[in-house]
């Protein structure tokens, strides 16, 4: 049973989000404050946690700090603050994902699978198979399905490492800043050129349609997501 901190300080949502995870055999822990959220954490682990931003005693982003110190769990971020700076400095602090309000139960649900889901398939096999390609990140090769042939695809030291970074993250959404600063290093945090150019070099090897890519996609004004299972195409990448 998956153990997860729901942390609101609206109580009606604290209840209905209780209501229908337990209705989906997780146990529930709620907290309305910070303090309370990194008290009952640290008592009861969580295996999940659903965050508001808009605490009253502890600003959200400080309790995902909190967190990471020491907790590995995934964090998804439940907030009414629709600002892309708001939500990069989330991801930043840690957040695997971002969700606003108001929002859709089923949608919630869906990302919560998705980041339980996040671990790599890479820890257990380095080939990771999205559409018509294949990754072997072990062997450092990419090949992608022409009809009955396979032809190799030769990426470049920098395309390798994003495209790794990308892959042992699968559905996690990662910022702008955290992919330069893992694939270029610190002081291009706010290269986001470097990034746009080398995204669109990989949709072009990797994506059956580049122009409306099915597996690394943009979320606009946060960042970057490898989806490895198809969802519908996304519109032209930013």
């Amino acid at each position: 049973m998956n153990r997860v901190l729901v942390v609101d300080d609206e109580p009606q949502i604290l209840r209905a989000l209780a209501i229908n995870l337990r209705a989906r055999n997780y146990q529930v822990f709620t907290a309305a404050t910070g303090k309370d959220a990194l008290a009952t954490a640290a008592s009861h682990p969580p295996d999940l946690v659903i965050l508001d931003l808009g605490l009253p005693d502890i600003d959200g982003v400080e309790v995902i700090r909190g967190l990471r110190g020491w907790s590995t769990a995934p964090i998804v971020v439940l907030s009414g603050r629709t600002d892309s700076a708001d939500k990069v400095d989330a991801l930043d602090a840690g957040a695997d994902d971002y969700v606003t309000k108001p929002f859709g139960v089923d949608e919630l649900l869906a990302r919560l699978r998705a980041v339980s889901r996040r671990a790599s398939p890479a820890d257990s096999d380095p080939c990771v198979t999205f559409g018509h390609t294949t990754v072997d990140l072990a062997a450092h090769r990419v090949t992608v399905r022409d009809g009955d042939h396979s032809v190799d695809v030769r990426l470049t030291p920098t395309e390798w490492d994003l495209v790794e970074v990308l892959l042992r993250h699968p559905g996690k959404l990662l910022s702008h800043r955290h992919l330069l600063t893992e694939v270029w290093g610190p002081g291009y945090e706010t290269a986001s050129g470097n990034l746009r150019v080398y995204m669109a070099q990989l949709r072009r090897k990797l994506e059956a349609d580049p122009a409306r890519p099915r597996h690394l996609l943009t979320e606009p004004g946060m960042g970057y997501r490898f989806q490895l299972h198809e969802r519908e195409p996304a519109q032209e990448p930013q």
